[in-house]
């Protein structure tokens, strides 16, 4: 797109008043920028330009009917963009924003459709993210904010991905590390009755019943196991996170993890026979050794702990990643137990593979 890109870096928690100004001008010049969240890097565009949001369409070559979160930083900016609030929300509001938890809720008529892929609903979330937060004072209007990234391609945790993705296609990138939790905000349709998980994240769906007293409905296309045919938010419609190599998860329905590393053997030894493919494994710490009895392994990636899936988490997007920077060409992965932020973890692993094995 022949875009001058320019990298802005700042400290994650005391941002620059001075760089934030600086990031403020080009939105409100009809610009688009990069910021870290405390979930994964977003690409944004002040709400009511719609020339700047349909270049983010533009840039991450997005489907115009996959909507885009509004990203806000005061209770003010809610009432401007959302009508008729139902108490729920502002129960979930009062427990866990700023923070990765996004709801659904009816559009204010001032919001251009384009945000919302034409919808009458909108997706909106106060980040828990100082650069973030200060951003959008600054700017001083709500600004719509998609993954910073190629769509269908993995989620930016740091500002190198950003790079790698949309240099030269957006106008510039606010550096602030690695991101807080690593996948993004939980979503959820609190118009429904019950409410619906639209899409798992780093709030576990179980801390959320909490507040509200009640289950959450958690369709097939929330974990991963089938698309959703309208689009409320991002990640229901359209494949998400798939690395370039072929991905072939292997879950287990009773999570047990010697069962997932021997199918992984067996099936990565039958592919090294038939093909030279360069094969790699996504593995947890307890199972890593096992693949030592594997000879034509290119690498073993080690994603984190499965005591630990907040771990897992954080490392996915990176080790998706990973994997194609080292040439890898098919990749296994083990699967994890769907309870808390692991549901989140299997959602993004389903929606990035190219086959499943069940075991």
């Amino acid at each position: 797109m022949g875009v001058v890109t320019l990298i802005l870096r700042t400290d994650p928690l005391n941002p620059s008043r001075e760089l934030l100004i600086q990031a403020a001008r080009i939105l409100l010049n009809k610009g688009i920028v990069a910021f870290p969240t405390e979930t994964v890097y977003g690409l944004g565009a002040v709400i009511y330009y719609e020339d700047a949001v349909e270049k983010i369409f533009k840039a991450k070559m997005r489907p115009p009917d996959n909507p885009l979160i509004i990203h806000i930083s005061t209770l003010d900016m809610l009432e401007e963009v959302a009508l008729n609030i139902p108490e729920d929300a502002y129960n979930l509001i009062n427990r866990f924003w700023p923070g990765p938890l996004t709801l659904i809720l009816p559009r204010n008529p001032r919001v251009p459709k384009i945000v919302t892929g034409g919808l009458d609903t909108i997706a909106v979330r106060m980040p828990g993210h100082p650069t973030a937060l200060e951003l959008i004072n600054v700017v001083g209007y709500p600004i719509a904010a998609p993954s910073a990234n190629l769509s269908g391609r993995p989620s930016p945790v740091t500002a190198e991905h950003v790079i790698r993705d949309l240099m030269g296609r957006i106008d510039a990138i606010i550096d602030a590390g690695e991101t807080f939790f690593g996948v993004e905000s939980t979503v959820v349709n609190i118009l429904e009755d019950p409410p619906t998980l639209l899409r798992p994240g780093a709030y576990p769906v179980e801390e959320i019943e909490k507040v509200l007293g009640r289950k959450i409905a958690i369709p097939d296309f929330a974990r991963g196991l089938k698309y959703s045919e309208v689009a409320l938010a991002p990640g229901m419609k359209y494949r998400h996170y798939s690395p370039e190599a072929k991905l072939i998860l292997v879950e287990s329905v009773t999570n047990d993890y010697r069962v997932i590393a021997n199918k992984i053997i067996e099936a990565a030894r039958d592919i090294s026979v038939s093909t030279n493919s360069d094969i790699c494994i996504v593995s947890s710490i307890e199972t890593s050794s096992y693949y030592k009895k594997l000879e034509k392994v290119k690498a073993v990636l080690i994603i984190g702990s499965r005591r630990n899936l907040y771990e897992v988490a954080k490392n996915l997007f990176k080790i998706l990643r990973d994997v194609d920077n080292i040439g890898c060409k098919t990749v296994f992965v083990e699967g994890f137990p769907e309870t808390g932020i692991g549901l989140a973890v299997m959602n993004r692993l389903r929606k990035a593979s190219s086959s499943i094995i069940r075991v």
